[in-house]
């Protein structure tokens, strides 16, 4: 069943990726990019807002709820995908109940086709069943999606923009957020007095699943708790 979903999954994005964008578009999100460079969060998402209407999604992670709280403010009932492993922290299940009852969220949860005995977390194959499918099938049909992606996150993302073509995805990913350091975040979330993600009192800086994430120490890299002891730095989404 799986190897089924995968090669499916497989074949869409490498479809998506040869067709890639019209050339209007193209021309258009080479613009908008440059002039959404350098902007406020606020007016990145006003643009895809007007832009895209009702085929934007949002995808939060939830291990805080700083994008919520921007994109609920251009887009009160946009759609955010959540995706349930399986293996996320009590912790994180308890704070995305208590985000969608602040904000009235339109919650899309999705979780894996494939029981948590198939690829237990940590394996090899385990972020693509449990991550990547989940989210291919959220954002069929959307014309964008809305990123926490940020420059300072890992070396990979260091020169994301804040609008392009996703050609893994076949669609627009917007990131308001991606210039962002994590005092930025720390300071936006004082400002605007955001409940915190429970684990963040305890050490936990970047919050995925829990069999793959660890405390960090004082002044070690907010990244440094994900898949500790291995070379991994992405899940998936975001290549």
């Amino acid at each position: 069943m799986s190897t089924i979903v995968e090669s499916a999954s497989d074949l869409e994005s490498q479809r998506a990726e040869a067709e890639g964008p019209a050339p209007e578009l193209a021309a258009e999100l080479e613009d908008v990019n440059r002039r959404l460079e350098g902007a406020a969060p606020a007016a990145v998402l006003d643009w895809a807002v007007e832009r895209f209407g009702d085929d934007v999604v949002l995808a939060s992670s939830f291990q805080d709820c700083v994008l919520v709280d921007l994109v609920v403010q251009a887009a009160p009932r946009i759609r955010v995908v959540f995706l349930d492993t399986g293996f996320h922290f009590p912790e994180t299940l308890a704070y995305l109940r208590r985000i969608e009852r602040r904000y009235g969220l339109n919650l899309d949860v999705r979780e894996p086709a494939v029981p948590l005995d198939v690829l237990p977390c940590g394996s090899a194959g385990c972020c693509q069943v449990r991550k990547v499918e989940p989210l291919n099938a959220a954002l069929a049909g959307a014309q964008a999606w809305i990123t926490g992606l940020k420059r300072v996150d890992t070396p990979e993302r260091s020169d994301a923009p804040v609008v392009a073509w996703d050609p893994s995805k076949g669609l627009v990913k917007i990131n308001p957020i991606v210039a962002w350091t994590e005092d930025d975040v720390e300071r936006y979330v004082e400002e605007r007095e955001l409940p915190r993600h429970p684990l963040n009192y305890v050490g936990y800086a970047s919050i995925g699943c829990a069999p793959t994430t660890r405390p960090v120490a004082e002044g070690e890299d907010p990244r440094a708790g994900r898949w500790p002891d291995s070379d991994k730095t992405e899940c998936g989404l975001h290549l």
